[in-house]
């Protein structure tokens, strides 16, 4: 019997779909067969959500950028683009839209499996880089990180702020490292070790997606964020451990006598 993490396969070639299906059976996959959106949101509603979506770009229909884009605001699993389309203006594209990583046909089976794996490591909360006990939950500037729920939290309003995986992990990063200069290879490194090839240049991208996440959200952490010419990136502020629990933020009480 297959008990492992269940993958999406949304692609509208029958030869494709078939053999990416039964090569990711054989590794151990449970594995839903899409033929696109329309499939896939039935599949949805009827649950549970997959682990992971290998999306297919050129899709009869609604296409997959629209798909990855509506699938990560309503707060989806993660997702492999898989396309014809080799240019880097297509990868960042992919990459802006929300998808966690791109995988070019023609491609090698192993070669993205590798990238499933690395992925689904990722968005499980893969252990930190080195082994000493960590606090569950940091806190820098206005912004609380649970590394255990892999969440990012306004501390005055308790309001979840929405990040992919891949954005999540380079907040982790940060967190963990901080007031650190971090090379473009080490975050690379750490978030998508070695399933990176030559574009990784898209580590940019990333970084940029999360600062307007944090902005978009309020946070002053976004700011904090700052590029580093010719060397990379560094949190520039202190992180601590969380001391006072989240609360929402309420309207304070009236004293005897107010109006």
């Amino acid at each position: 019997m297959i008990d492992g993490p269940t993958i999406a396969i949304v692609e509208d070639d029958d030869d494709i779909r078939t053999q990416l299906a039964e090569y990711l059976e054989g590794e151990g996959f449970r594995v839903a067969r899409c033929t696109g959106g329309a499939d896939l949101d039935r599949r949805m509603r009827a649950g549970p959500a997959p682990d992971l979506i290998v999306l297919d770009w050129m899709l009869p229909g609604e296409d997959g950028l629209s798909i990855c884009r509506r699938l990560r605001d309503a707060g989806g699993p993660p997702i492999v683009m898989l396309t014809a389309k080799d240019e880097d203006i297509d990868r960042v594209l992919g990459l802006e839209m929300g998808a966690d990583d791109y995988v070019s046909k023609p491609f090698n089976p192993r070669v993205l499996l590798a990238r499933i794996r690395a992925v689904l490591r990722r968005a499980a909360g893969a252990a930190a880089a080195t082994g000493e006990a960590a606090p569950e939950r940091l806190c820098v500037a206005d912004l609380v990180v649970d590394l255990a729920a892999r969440t990012a939290t306004l501390a005055a309003s308790a309001v979840e702020i929405p990040l992919t995986s891949a954005e999540y992990d380079l907040l982790h990063c940060f967190v963990t490292r901080p007031q650190r200069v971090l090379s473009r290879d080490q975050l690379l490194d750490w978030t998508r070790g070695r399933t990176a090839d030559a574009f990784d240049r898209t580590i940019d991208v990333q970084v940029s997606r999360l600062r307007h996440r944090l902005d978009g959200a309020g946070s002053a952490a976004a700011a904090l964020i700052k590029t580093v010419r010719n060397a990379g990136y560094i949190l520039a502020a202190p992180v601590g451990p969380q001391t006072v629990p989240v609360r929402p933020q309420t309207t304070p009480a009236k004293g005897p006598g107010e109006a």
